[in-house]
């Protein structure tokens, strides 16, 4: 299972020299991903709550660096790590413009770019964007396969209900052959199956690991259905870890606790299948704000995950 961490994109640390730190000391103590996370807005008066907790939405929302504009900064700033998104909120981009902006980070990255996408929960923020609400999935889909129809062809065609493009060379390609791997986040059926039609894994967020199993094999099912290798799909888990000095009880939400607890959780994690698993400490530790503050956690972590 690989391990990797998440960088910060928001506080003090989220300038150029802590981005830089806390990126290399990952890469020097040999966390093999580092992933980023997408925010446009935090609306005053929520039309929906936020998923997790008690449904406020986090200070951090407030303030947020734009994720692919650091991973291009960071990509110039390493060697080996891989770069992932987790997740890019995919109604709120137009998908001929992204599959440029995430064909230019591949190839400036050398081919080390991870593509995690969601159809996203706020509706403020597709309202923000111009979209319709009810509509977000669909358009989800479509963007879906005009991304591989830009990545894999050329000249490139695609007359579709939302996007159009003429018969047209667009260039260059993604270095990742045949597109860098696309993991999608899922809680609803609806969404699993466009992983088992679309994506290359499952991006597990907010879901207790002990439902992961049962998800993750009724994905499988699905692929099936579609002629689809259920061995191809990759499991990815995005941690979101809290550290507590006291041992936490049985009812805690996975990934929170001592280090102790922490570690037993990677260990389930390895034995429900996970290929890759990040460690994301923003939305449990709001605290989190120094450089100093993400480099110790991020050694403890890389301790307990080894």
């Amino acid at each position: 299972m690989r391990i990797g961490f998440s960088l910060p994109l928001h506080g003090s640390a989220a300038r150029p020299e802590g981005l830089i730190t806390i990126a290399k000391r990952a890469e020097v103590l040999g966390y093999e991903s580092l992933w980023v996370w997408d925010r446009l807005l935090a609306p005053v008066n929520p039309k929906a709550p936020y998923p997790l907790g008690d449904g406020t939405h986090p200070v951090q929302f407030r303030s947020v660096l734009d994720p692919l504009e650091a991973l291009a900064f960071i990509a110039g700033h390493t060697e080996r790590i891989t770069l992932g998104t987790s997740v890019l909120i995919l109604p709120l981009y137009n998908p001929t413009i992204l599959a440029r902006q995430l064909t230019t980070l591949d190839i400036l990255s050398n081919g080390r770019l991870k593509v995690g996408l969601g159809v996203g929960w706020n509706r403020d923020e597709a309202d923000a964007a111009g979209v319709p609400w009810a509509q977000r999935g669909k358009c989800a889909d479509e963007a879906l396969l005009l991304l591989k129809a830009l990545w894999t062809t050329d000249p490139v065609e695609f007359k579709g209900r939302y996007y159009q493009i003429p018969l047209s060379y667009i260039g260059p390609k993604p270095i990742q052959k045949p597109h860098p791997p696309i993991y999608l986040g899922a809680f609803t059926p609806a969404a699993m199956r466009r992983i088992a039609q679309q994506a290359d894994g499952w991006n597990v967020v907010g879901v207790p690991l002990g439902s992961v199993p049962v998800m993750f094999e009724a994905i499988k099912d699905m692929c099936r259905e579609v002629g689809r290798d259920p061995g191809e799909l990759e499991l990815v888990v995005r941690a979101n870890v809290k550290i507590s000095a006291k041992p936490l009880g049985e009812d805690r939400i996975d990934f929170q606790g001592t280090l102790e607890q922490i570690g037993a959780d990677v260990v389930k994690a390895r034995q429900v299948g996970a290929t890759e698993l990040f460690f994301d400490l923003w939305t449990a530790h709001p605290e989190v704000d120094t450089v100093d503050h993400w480099i110790m956690f991020m050694e403890q972590l890389w301790k307990i995950a080894m």
